[in-house]
């Protein structure tokens, strides 16, 4: 069975690396032939296309006109491209991830007459986050692809509901996986205290991390807001801040300009693997984001036995389970925001015990294991409901 997964960028983040995962892990299955597409990546997020290369450099294909921004001659260049590559390789399944990479390929993998056709649905392409014009034209676009697509892998049963009520697909047509990745190094906390001190943290510091884009719908804004009631109240207090991005050098300006550049710490974009080691250090992790699909930094918290406070948003409530492993509480609320942050540094038994909790539910639901077996087992029912006469 030849399956070619499609993505727009292969950039550092939880799309890619949950389709990187993927694809590594379905070309150890039996019968399997897997191979990524994707465009150029560049940027300031970061890149996972060398690891790619280096694994399967043979099965990557990368396409120059396959570009994020709306550009209406390399996109039909884009769409050319990868018709001819699956007219030329015949791939069974061909599976996409991102919207761009997503509209096009399936149009192309449509129009190439490919037997089967997968979106793979990572968060929101349209939503009340954008301007209505451009909420109506993605969305007209997620229809129409929608039309020529066979199933949908959502990571998150919010982004089912969300495109059923969009009139994209019936039920049948959608499948939940969970994203994975390796849990093993989050079970290690024993470079917790020399990483701290690498980050000009004391041991006996309370670290509030957050970890995401730093741009907009990212929920920074709140933190800030929040900053000097919790520095009054808990001295010791520190905000690790996980990540680069554009908004980078205005959020050190906002922690000068509120006297709190003691109390937060930038560690800038880092690669994957340096993640564990940092939510080691940490005591609680906030995610704020107003856009996600499921978020990726809160099954990792939750690996490394961290207790957690989201916004319900999308997929959040899904992996934080209110009361259980960590607090949900309504986009904006920075009100609640505060008072949790205190409950859970005034309680460490319930600190304790919402991190034991969520250890054990990240566990069972998001190793890669999980996700590659699920995807092969998908595959397998997809192709078995074929036509009779049709042969891998």
């Amino acid at each position: 069975m030849k399956v070619a997964h499609v993505i727009t960028r292969l950039i550092v983040g939880g799309a890619q690396e949950n389709t990187l995962a993927s694809v590594l892990g379905l070309r150890e299955k039996y019968g399997l032939d897997v191979s990524l597409l994707s465009g150029p990546t560049s940027g300031p997020e970061g890149s996972l296309a060398k690891e790619i290369k280096n694994e399967i450099c043979e099965d990557y294909h990368e396409f120059p006109d396959l570009i994020r921004s709306i550009h209406p001659l390399k996109d039909f260049r884009a769409y050319q491209a990868l018709r001819a590559h699956f007219e030329k390789h015949k791939p069974d399944i061909v599976h996409t991830h991102s919207a761009k990479a997503g509209f096009l390929g399936r149009l192309a993998a449509a129009d190439a007459k490919v037997p089967l056709v997968i979106h793979g649905i990572h968060g929101p392409s349209f939503g009340p986050f954008q301007n209505g014009l451009k909420n109506f034209l993605y969305l007209q676009a997620e229809r129409w692809a929608g039309r020529r697509t066979n199933h949908f892998v959502s990571v998150a049963q919010a982004m089912t509901h969300q495109y059923l009520s969009a009139g994209i697909g019936s039920r049948s047509q959608y499948s939940r996986i969970f994203s994975g990745f390796p849990l093993e190094p989050y079970n290690n906390q024993e470079d917790r205290d020399s990483i701290r001190r690498k980050l000009g943290i004391s041991l006996s510091d309370f670290v509030v991390g957050k970890i995401g884009r730093l741009f907009k719908l990212k929920g920074h804004h709140d933190l800030f807001k929040v900053a000097p009631q919790l520095v009054k109240m808990i001295p010791e207090i520190k905000f690790l801040i996980v990540g680069g991005g554009p908004w980078e050098a205005k959020f050190k300006t906002m922690a000068e300009k509120f006297g709190l550049s003691d109390h937060f710490v930038f560690t800038g974009l880092v690669p994957p693997d340096d993640i564990p080691g940092l939510i080691s250090t940490m005591d609680l992790l906030v995610h704020l984001s107003l856009r996600e699909g499921l978020p990726r930094a809160i099954p990792q918290a939750q690996a490394a036995g961290k207790p957690v406070i989201a916004y319900d948003c999308d997929g959040a409530g899904e992996v934080c389970r209110d009361g259980r492993t960590g607090y949900l509480i309504a986009p904006g609320d920075r009100l609640s925001l505060c008072e949790l942050i205190l409950r859970i540094h005034n309680n460490p038994d319930l600190a304790f015990k919402f991190g034991s909790q969520g250890r054990d539910y990240v566990m069972e639901n998001f190793s890669v294991e999980r996700l590659v077996d699920e995807q092969y087992q998908l595959y397998n029912n997809l192709v078995a409901n074929l036509s009779p006469n049709y042969v891998i």
